[in-house]
């Protein structure tokens, strides 16, 4: 039985090429389940056939609001643990995710939202216009959506995605690694979404009061890894395995027992993931 569950990791990415078996199998050894999250076609490809290769694996495939254009990303956007990149942009090809999503193993879609760190016009018209996309493709076979949402300083990407999710989402949505304010929770809960956590909640104060207005039933854990690493794995690379972190530090804020909190966010997976 899963004792934690990591709904969003990136273990189909190449900073696990050298060791990728040796940090599975100790995620396994220690209960963890693990979802690993497209961005692309090809990490989307890699995380079904990671996921046919063991048990307790995962996918979800789609396209990543930062790879709908070329567009340069550094470590300061990244955040710990990642590297800076060029992305080479890429269409959302509807029928090639929608073949992979049909794989038994693939739970959901996305990552896929809107991502305003570097916004303009023509960005924006193209990040909505495949965000709907996915949501159609999502809604086509009944699996929920697995968002990826940035702001602004300008402008609140959760509002925009909000009104775009109320209007056309027939299937159970996440904002995933959320880092809103309690007024952009408020209106998620009001429409039924869901929330991820990552270690950022480990080390950064700010989060807590998220943490705690949230109803632990609308909550699930996640690391992002290679991004993100807990306290006390910071400066290492991040991986499954510390998202026991995770849960420890929503135990806490909550002021719930380990337990008793872990129990709820493997019922939360189960629940929306449909496992």
């Amino acid at each position: 039985m899963n004792k934690f569950f990591d709904i969003h990791a990136h273990l189909n990415f190449s900073a696990y090429d050298a060791d990728r078996e040796e940090v599975i199998q100790r995620t396994q050894e220690n209960s963890v389940a693990v979802i690993n999250v497209g961005t692309q076609q090809d990490t989307s490809k890699k995380a079904v056939e990671i996921a046919e290769k063991y048990e307790n694996m995962y996918a979800i495939v789609g396209l990543h609001p930062v790879h709908t254009g070329k567009s340069y990303h550094d470590e300061a956007e990244l955040g710990e643990g990642g590297k800076a990149f060029t992305s080479r942009g890429e269409e959302f090809d509807f029928e090639y995710y929608k073949e992979l999503a049909k794989h038994p193993k693939v739970v959901a879609i996305g990552e896929c939202g809107l991502d305003y760190f570097h916004l303009e016009d023509e960005s924006l018209e193209k990040q909505t216009a495949i965000f709907l996309e996915h949501i159609k493709l999502a809604n086509e076979l009944g699996k929920p959506l697995m968002l990826h949402v940035r702001s602004s300083k300008e402008r609140s990407a959760y509002k925009d995605a909000c009104k775009i999710l109320k209007e056309h989402a027939r299937v159970p949505f996440n904002f995933h690694f959320f880092a809103g304010s309690i007024e952009e929770a408020q209106i998620i809960l009001d429409i039924g979404g869901n929330f991820s956590f990552t270690g950022v909640i480990t080390f950064a104060k700010q989060y807590e009061e998220l943490v705690r207005c949230i109803p632990l039933d609308r909550i699930m854990s996640e690391t992002d890894c290679p991004y993100v690493t807990p306290v006390p794995f910071r400066g290492k690379r991040n991986e499954p395995l510390y998202v026991i972190e995770v849960v420890k530090k929503i135990a806490e804020i909550k002021g719930l027992s380990l337990e008793e909190t872990a129990l709820q966010l493997i019922k939360n997976t189960q629940n929306f993931f449909k496992l």
